[in-house]
């Protein structure tokens, strides 16, 4: 499928062979890692001096800064965290869903910019993500029950284990394509369309759907975290 221009293409060696096209989602992917350390670090510095005040960083900043952005998702994210996992669940596993959160929306927010192809645009990113959520939950599983995690594999009727092993196991595969496919199908449509528009009607009108691509990149960090936040709740449950 044609982007159109990239300034990654501008980069010597990405420019030759189609690269861009090839390995452009691995640099934008490192590009996004780097930057959000970062901001994170700016904003941890930014929260070190406000500590310094008499308040001792209590009170927000005036303005908008980095630090507030962080403490709003922060907020935000922890509480919808709380809301599925339980409290417990939410102080534990609260670090890696932030992660992801941050990674995907920033990756997704990068596909408005002009020029520049979002991560998440591309299947090998996307099912990288899913891959990762499916190895964790399964490990969350593990560590959380031990062995005792796989009885749930099977179902809670001895006779229908093994058609009940083969529904679970099933389903197990199914998610992390299935967090691969939706996110990717709909950063890659939210784009298409953006890329449509700005070509017919180059102004004012593109600025409606550069909103609803910010709000679509805003969605979908969001289901993909929901999700994530399902699956570990589920695998480290002592219910199964």
């Amino acid at each position: 499928m044609e982007h159109g221009f990239n300034w990654l293409s501008l980069i010597p060696f990405m420019s030759e062979n189609d690269n861009v096209h090839h390995y452009g989602h691995v640099f934008m992917a490192v590009a996004i890692v780097i930057l959000i350390v970062v901001l994170a670090l700016a904003a941890r510095l930014q929260l070190n001096a406000a500590q310094k005040r008499e308040d001792e960083g209590l009170i927000p900043d005036e303005k908008f800064t980095l630090r507030n952005f962080f403490e709003i998702v922060a907020e935000k994210l922890y509480g919808l965290a709380v809301n599925v996992m339980g409290k417990h669940g939410a102080e534990k596993y609260f670090p890696v869903i932030a992660a992801l959160f941050l990674f995907i929306f920033v990756s997704n927010f990068i596909g408005l910019i002009p020029g520049l192809l979002p991560p998440t645009d591309n299947l090998n990113t996307t099912f990288a993500l899913g891959a990762f959520v499916f190895l964790y939950y399964n490990y969350v599983g593990l560590k959380e029950n031990g062995l005792a995690y796989l009885k749930h594999f099977a179902g809670p009727i001895l006779w229908l284990a093994p058609l009940m092993l083969i529904v679970e196991i099933a389903s197990h595969v199914f998610r992390p394509i299935s967090l691969g496919l939706r996110l990717r199908g709909n950063i890659m449509g939210d784009h298409v369309v953006l890329g449509i528009f700005n070509d017919l009607l180059p102004y004012v009108v593109p600025a409606i759907f550069y909103g609803v691509g910010l709000f679509v990149s805003l969605v979908q960090a969001f289901v993909f975290c929901l999700m994530t936040m399902v699956y570990i709740s589920l695998s480290a449950s002592h219910d199964h």
